[in-house]
């Protein structure tokens, strides 16, 4: 279940009567259903100020058949990429439902066509998260190049007996060949970042050409010559029909055998069974993984059984100061879309 607070607000704020009983409060206030209780209070303390919430009471997804009851003569949703916005769930809101408001950039859990069809207006939180994925992808290629979970688990198992010369060794980024894929904001903010770490050439794969290359000397090639001469291929792609596991067992026939895969962008760009065949046959050497198919990944998984692979939870943008300015985000594009307004950051 979930638990209401109902908090005042100034009169007025709001206009125009709605049909639904559900649709305000006695009060004259907006009704939001937020579908996790673990969002960052920030932004949640902001729609609580002026509005109506419902918050689901467990930090863990929203159960489907909860959710659909609950959504029911909302006017808002607030929502992560875990919560399926589809025709079902918009059925289930009902035409009071204005904006639907999700605390992430990536938006492929969102049916945008019926949102757009319906007059529901989306938001997304694009920007404010840059800097801290594009820095959990730097940790994320640097722990799998330089083995960092092995050189741990070797410390504390027993496995350190003395200084070796070969021992735990692999690839550094000086003089590497880095290729990107996808090279906006995100892949744009790798590249710079890469850049400082003197490596030789930086090439990406992007649907257009970015002016913003010149800035770290970036090259645009196609897929096929970027993923050759790679030491390091780094996925930041959205997903999209065009890079629906672009990552595949051709892909990775393509790459060197010494290379080290990365991809912080969505799992559904990787054919995990190729990239499992891949890593098994040292087809390439390893690869760093911050999403994967499905998520969270069951510990059964071949991946997780794989020294050459290192996987973590989803936590791309997890810093503080991201996830906090993501839900302030969110709230102010649901407060906006309810005030008739432009939203700070609306999907269009």
């Amino acid at each position: 279940m979930f638990y209401r607070s109902i908090l005042t607000t100034t009169s007025g704020l709001f206009r125009g009567g709605i049909a639904i009983v559900r649709n305000m409060s006695a009060k004259g206030r907006y009704q939001i259903y937020v579908t996790r209780s673990d969002m960052p209070e920030s932004g949640v303390q902001l729609l609580k100020d002026q509005c109506d919430v419902n918050l689901w009471n467990q930090p863990s997804p929203v159960p489907r058949a909860e959710l659909l009851k609950e959504v029911a003569g909302v006017n808002g949703i607030y929502c992560s990429l875990t919560d399926k916005i589809d025709t079902e769930l918009l059925d289930a809101a009902g035409p009071s439902l204005k904006v639907v408001a999700t605390i992430s950039v990536g938006h492929d859990h969102i049916d945008v066509a019926e949102c757009k069809k319906r007059g529901v207006r989306i938001g997304y939180t694009p920007d404010v998260l840059t800097d801290a994925t594009a820095e959990l992808t730097l940790a994320l290629l640097l722990a799998t190049s330089r083995r960092v979970p092995e050189a741990i688990h070797e410390a504390k198992t027993g496995g350190w007996v003395s200084w070796a010369p070969t021992w735990m060794t692999g690839p550094g980024l000086a003089g590497a060949t880095v290729g990107i894929v996808g090279f906006g904001r995100i892949g744009q903010a790798v590249a710079r970042r890469v850049k400082a770490f003197n490596t030789e050439r930086i090439i990406y794969f992007n649907r257009s050409h970015r002016p913003e290359e010149k800035e770290t000397g970036a090259v645009k090639v196609s897929f096929d010559e970027l993923l050759t001469p790679s030491d390091f291929v780094i996925c930041c792609a959205a997903l999209v029909p065009e890079t629906k596991e672009i990552f595949n067992k051709e892909a990775f026939e393509k790459m060197k055998d010494t290379a080290i895969f990365v991809n912080t962008s969505r799992g559904g760009t990787v054919d995990q069974d190729a990239l499992i065949e891949a890593l098994k046959t040292h087809k390439i050497r390893a690869a760093g993984l911050d999403v994967t198919s499905p998520e969270p990944l069951p510990l059964d998984n071949p991946l997780f059984k794989l020294s050459n692979c290192v996987v973590l939870p989803h936590i791309g943008s997890a810093t503080i100061e991201a996830r906090n300015t993501m839900s302030e985000l969110t709230a102010r594009n649901i407060l906006a879309a309810l005030h008739g307004t432009d939203m700070p950051a609306e999907l269009k």
